[in-house]
């Protein structure tokens, strides 16, 4: 549960709808299973045996499995990412939280035609996007002061149901929409004419950004997971959920849009500028209805926010615990502080929101997954790659598999990660 709260967050229900909307719906769908298949699953596994193998941090891992070399010094950039990556989020996260308010206040229940202005007052607002940046972050840094088993996995026990029963409930109303049908439409029927090598890349990134590889997060997750556990079991699980998390955002979101006639390629304000409209156009007669709607979804997003955020936090808090003599609560104090700084300039700049999300997004994390496959495919041995991958020769089934996996660690995602890269640096 915890490896699916930190894949299955804002890349899901926030980024990955307005991605199928600008990229030609499903065939945007059916590449980004694929890539999930064939490059994220393989980067995944890289960073979760180089975790358990190491039993430390990205900083700590490479040091560890490479003493001597230059491998460490690799990781620093690795490092960086989740806390450039938590700085903005929990910006995100904090428009979350302004509109699970908004939807209990007057503001669903208004003239519809209002709403498209609403979310451009609420970020240009000089207190309301740092008020809300500043609890969103306090809250993902006192579930990782409580620690991995008291704060971070008991919350991801309890929300990721929620999450998933929450999408369910949004899908059903979105579905019985007056012309919802042209949604569903747009999610099954693929536009070929729009997959472009530009959309091929997209899809390719979305589905490692949408699983937070490459920035260490799952690595450091990894080295609290115990000798028995099976990493492929873990790791298809994880892919699973995130990918079905994001085909089930995509039918939540889509036929709500369609149904009332929006652009399905509205860009990243998709959610917060699109669906409010919709939430004030529910209701049919009940007017507490919309808002009660629009509330349940916004919390969603909060919860998918949170828990990504909260892998996000504990991957850079872990580097600090491990590399330095500090304890977790001054370690938890530092990442907050300068998160907050850091977020308090995105929240009031759109430009260095931008700068920071692309940054991460096309250059951190395809670096990191890049260093990871390269690291397991290349540096480690092929007989310690398959004791951590097959627990000491235990688990058969993965035996069996063990060389088509190497295979794909080795040549295919190291490829695919570096079009990735070539794609977003040149097109």
């Amino acid at each position: 549960m915890a490896f699916a709260g930190s894949a299955i967050g804002l890349g899901n229900i926030w980024r990955f709808p307005y991605m199928v909307g600008k990229y030609g719906g499903a065939a945007f769908i059916i590449v980004y299973v694929v890539a999930t298949a064939i490059l994220a699953l393989p980067m995944l596994l890289s960073e979760t045996i180089l975790g358990r193998r190491s039993r430390s941090n990205t900083f700590g891992a490479l040091s560890a499995l490479a003493p001597g070399s230059a491998w460490r010094w690799v990781a620093i950039p690795i490092v960086i990412a989740p806390l450039l990556v938590v700085s903005y989020y929990s910006v995100v996260g904090g428009w979350g939280i302004g509109y699970f308010l908004k939807a209990f206040s007057t503001d669903f229940s208004a003239d519809p035609s209002a709403v498209p202005g609403m979310f451009e007052a609420f970020v240009a607002s000089p207190w309301k996007p740092l008020l809300a940046h500043t609890v969103f972050l306090a809250l993902t840094a006192g579930i990782v002061l409580m620690g991995v088993k008291r704060g971070i996995e008991k919350f991801s026990k309890i929300t990721m149901p929620i999450l998933f029963l929450l999408v369910i409930a949004i899908i059903v109303y979105s579905l019985f929409l007056p012309g919802a049908g042209a949604g569903v439409r747009y999610l099954v029927h693929p536009d070929w004419s729009k997959l472009t090598a530009e959309a091929v890349a997209a899809a390719m990134g979305q589905s490692f950004y949408s699983l937070s590889l490459g920035c260490g997060v799952l690595l450091t997750y990894a080295s609290y997971v115990k000798e028995e556990e099976n990493l492929l079991t873990s790791g298809v699980g994880t892919a699973v959920a995130d990918v079905m998390f994001a085909v089930m955002a995509g039918f939540a979101v889509m036929p709500a849009v369609f149904a009332c006639g929006i652009e399905p390629s509205g860009g990243p304000g998709l959610v917060f500028q699109s669906l409010p409209f919709v939430f004030c156009k529910m209701g049919g007669g009940i007017p507490w209805l919309g808002p009660l709607i629009g509330g349940v979804f916004f919390l969603t997003i909060l919860i998918a926010a949170l828990t990504s955020s909260i892998s996000m936090m504990e991957g850079a808090v872990a580097f600090l615990v491990d590399e330095t003599s500090l304890s977790r609560r001054w370690a938890t104090g530092i990442i907050f502080l300068v998160a907050w700084v850091l977020g308090a300039c995105c929240a009031w700049s759109g430009g260095i929101f931008n700068f920071f999300d692309q940054m991460c997004s096309n250059y951190l994390m395809p670096f990191g997954a890049f260093v990871f496959t390269l690291f397991v495919g290349w540096r480690m041995t092929g007989s310690d790659l398959r004791d951590e991958f097959t627990n000491g020769g235990t688990l058969r089934g993965n035996g069996r598999v063990y060389p088509f996996v190497r295979f794909l660690i080795r040549y295919v995602a190291p490829v695919g990660v570096l079009a990735i890269f070539l794609t977003n640096l040149f097109l």
